[in-house]
């Protein structure tokens, strides 16, 4: 019996196996498939004759292309994610990277194709727009807002504790990233508008972003600054998302940490409050009604606009965006925990779930449109200027990691799950968060992200003007 026993034990890992690189088996074929469907599109001649898929794919639309992208780039994402080599994966990140190949692939697509037409895909296709704006925006908001809510109990009692070693390791890590990009904009002839553009995406920063395209607003040549921002912020924004998601898995594995201590440390210092929600009226069990009030109070929180200069609103100016103003509003329905008598509980499965779709959603918006981008600006711009792009983006992203964690660890003082909380708050770094939590094993690291995070929002999209104004 026990032999018997001994065996199924033997067998079950390697049926898990088989099964694993059954999938991945079907991803590639799925992969390649769409590779061929590409070359057998670009040479398809809609004047030599109709066949009878033609009248199927005739009815396109907007909705039926972006939603068909979606779910085979959302499917094989997580399949790629789940590849998983001496414990490091891709996890989420996996949808961003398959994202950007699909984004890619459907430009191969010519427009006079009639059977995938539909699926040619430019910066001004209703597709990326929608995918870009609408899909990422959402998916941007479920996520924050979930880790508010997760972090509001616990958060502001952290913050109150830690507050100073906050804002000291977002200000480093911003100043690394910023002498970075200033180093590279003297020793190239690029301009500080490229490198601005590459600074925010190295920091995945779209506010970064934002803020370095209004700094040329009105410039006699605007058009083309402009396009230099978006080209660095394109060329840098892929390895600000990978090179984050994998710093935060493999720094455990560098210092060999044990993670149930590291986890006790951090219930240590969170002192966790827990609530008896049963003497306040629900108006529904899944908690949707105070997650769409604490996401409505955000977004308008977001929409405030803070002048910085003499010159008012028609100067720089600083927002939270959705980003900041919904994580804040969040925290703070998630601290309070009622109003009155009416419960502001929301389930923590609900908040996982929303949690993880809203990661999936926003990597699908940012990686489509990122591919798309890419081709776009590569055509116009050449190599030599990407691969310096690409060589000062990972700069950007490395360096203000490895610094952040040195000086989080040695002179801080910071357990390794609260250092690398801040680091992905210092990079704001919204997958390398999910990524990190599914690492730990904990939410309670999305205390030390949202404390980080409003921070380092604060002095990137500065650090992007200033790096465009100054130099």
């Amino acid at each position: 019996m026990e032999n018997q026993n001994q065996e199924v034990l033997h067998t079950e890992p390697k049926k898990k196996k088989s099964l694993k690189w059954l999938w991945i088996t079907l991803a590639l074929v799925v992969v390649a498939g769409l590779a061929v469907w590409c070359a057998l599109s670009a040479v398809f001649n809609p004047k030599d004759g109709k066949n009878g898929l033609e009248n199927i794919f005739n009815t396109q639309t907007t909705t039926f292309v972006m939603f068909t992208i979606a779910f085979v780039v959302i499917g094989l994402g997580y399949l790629l994610g789940a590849i998983n080599i001496k414990g490091v994966s891709l996890g989420t990140a996996g949808v961003f990277l398959v994202a950007i190949l699909v984004g890619f692939l459907c430009t191969l697509v010519p427009e006079e194709a009639n059977i995938f037409s539909g699926f040619h895909l430019t910066e001004d296709s209703a597709v990326v727009k929608n995918l870009n704006g609408t899909v990422q925006n959402i998916g941007l908001i479920l996520f924050v807002g979930s880790v508010g809510f997760i972090a509001g109990p616990n958060f502001f009692k952290n913050l109150a504790k830690n507050f100073k070693t906050y804002i000291v390791l977002g200000i480093v890590i911003i100043l690394l990233g910023t002498l970075v990009a200033v180093i590279f904009t003297l020793i190239t002839s690029y301009g500080p508008e490229y490198w601005s553009g590459v600074l925010s995406g190295s920091l995945t920063s779209t506010p970064g972003y934002s803020a370095a395209l209004d700094s040329v607003a009105g410039a006699a040549n605007q058009t083309k600054l402009e396009s230099l921002i978006t080209l660095g912020h394109a060329i840098a924004y892929p390895f600000g998302v990978v090179g984050v998601v994998l710093f935060v898995q493999l720094m455990p594995k560098f210092t060999k940490a044990d993670m149930a201590k590291e986890r006790d440390f951090l219930r240590a210092g969170a002192q966790e409050e827990k609530r008896d929600y049963s003497k306040f009226f629900k108006c529904e069990d899944f908690g949707f009604l105070p997650f769409a009030l604490a996401v409505v109070a955000g977004l308008i929180l977001g929409s405030l606009t803070i002048p910085l200069t003499g010159s008012g609103y028609s100067g720089a100016t600083f927002s939270l965006a959705t980003t900041g103003g919904v994580l804040i509003m969040c925290l703070v329905f998630g601290h309070f925990g009622h109003i009155g008598k009416l419960s502001l509980e929301v389930r923590e499965s609900t908040l996982k779930v929303l949690r993880e779709f809203g990661l999936a959603l926003f990597l699908l918006g940012a990686g489509v449109d990122g591919g798309v981008a890419l081709v776009a600006q590569v055509r116009e711009h050449g190599g030599a200027i990407v691969a310096w792009g690409f060589l000062g983006g990972a700069l950007m992203t490395i360096v203000p990691m490895i610094g952040g964690y040195f000086l989080g660890k040695y002179l801080l003082k910071l357990p390794l799950l609260n250092n690398l909380g801040s680091i992905t708050g210092g990079m704001t770094s919204t997958p390398a968060l999910g990524t990190l939590i599914s690492t730990a094993k904990t939410d309670d690291v999305a205390a030390a992200y949202a404390s980080t995070y409003p921070i380092a929002l604060v002095l990137i999209v500065l650090a992007s003007q200033l790096l465009i104004t100054l130099l």
